[in-house]
């Protein structure tokens, strides 16, 4: 049996159906208030519980032979710490304690590249990194970085087998929670995105990330971590993309980095006020502008993980947020 935390996400519920699909007995630990649409209609065990809260996770984890830790806070917002400290370091801490207290076999975390130290420009960032709180960027990358250090300590000092993935943005259809990308394409649809900013990311389709993770729980060496990397793309490519696949005229107005991150700072207390998902704050800019030369290939090569054409995984996203009515029919 398959426990997966964090199961209403972006990659949580995609993988929950890629792991019914191969035949596997799912259990997905949901928040008590948390939206099951994700879930509707597939058959799996549901309990709920919260990482913050070792006993539910140790009921939770009962009987469970692998364990796809995946519940995390992802922010681009200041003021955040506290509350990614308490849900990704210290709910990763519990997650370890109920894996070890309910003798799961293997323990699958889902990292972020963010927590690798960014080497220079021009460099490619793979596996030979370290995980660098003082070298990354933001308070969500320092929390992410924490809770894998944390993780790959347990692991050495024995007694429990883990491995670390490490996705690179991620895109793709059953974005029910609508992530940050999402956001950028519903305001681009709407017309509320009425410029951009010069930079690049690395974009995976969630469903080859959930993929590489059921890879890495059986083929995945213990104590190690993997990229799961797409594509890089520059952002013009990606408004030409979305122009194509909305039916929206793309923004022509290019603002310059060194403006964009100052009007970033306040636009966090903008969407903070509107309470609406961020498209950009300074610490978005700063990632645009960060090395997002990434590399896969020791998952390729030692996993056999795949990525699919990131222009394949933008329509689908497109489209699937059409069929949702989350945007109007193509004119």
């Amino acid at each position: 049996m398959i426990v997966v935390t964090g199961a209403t996400g972006h990659i949580g519920n995609v993988l929950v159906r890629e792991l019914l699909a191969q035949g596997q007995v799912v259990r997905a630990l949901v928040m008590p208030a948390d939206d099951l649409r994700p879930l509707e209609g597939l058959e799996v065990e549901i309990v709920y519980g919260d990482v913050t809260h070792l006993p539910s996770l140790k009921a939770a984890f009962t009987a469970a032979d692998v364990v796809f830790h995946l519940a995390g806070i992802v922010s681009i917002m200041p003021s955040m710490r506290p509350l990614l400290e308490d849900v990704n370091v210290r709910g990763t801490r519990n997650v370890i304690d109920a894996c070890r207290a309910t003798s799961v076999r293997r323990l699958i975390y889902t990292s972020s590249v963010h927590a690798i130290a960014e080497p220079p420009p021009g460099t490619v960032i793979d596996e030979s990194q370290p995980f660098a709180p003082d070298r990354v960027l933001g308070d969500y990358a320092r929390s992410k970085a924490r809770a894998t250090l944390l993780l790959l300590d347990e692991v050495r000092k024995g007694g429990l087998d883990a491995v670390v993935c490490c996705p690179t943005g991620i895109i793709g259809p059953r974005d029910y929670k609508v992530s940050n990308v999402g956001q950028l394409i519903l305001d681009f649809a709407s017309g509320r995105l009425k410029s951009y900013v010069r930079g690049a990311y690395d974009f995976v389709d969630v469903r080859d990330v959930a993929r590489g993770l059921i890879l890495v729980a059986e083929r995945g060496e213990s104590g190690s971590h993997y990229i799961l990397s797409g594509a890089q793309v520059q952002v013009p490519e990606l408004m030409k993309e979305l122009e194509r696949d909305v039916g929206h005229r793309a923004p022509a107005f290019e603002i310059p980095a060194r403006i964009a991150r100052a009007a970033g700072v306040l636009a966090s207390l903008y969407y903070r006020l509107l309470r609406r998902r961020p498209v950009f704050t300074a610490y978005s800019i700063d990632v645009l502008k960060s090395n997002s030369q990434i590399s896969s290939a020791r998952a390729r090569e030692e996993l056999g993980f795949t990525s699919r054409p990131w222009q394949n995984s933008i329509r689908d996203h497109v489209e699937w947020f059409r069929s949702e009515g989350m945007l109007p029919a193509r004119r």
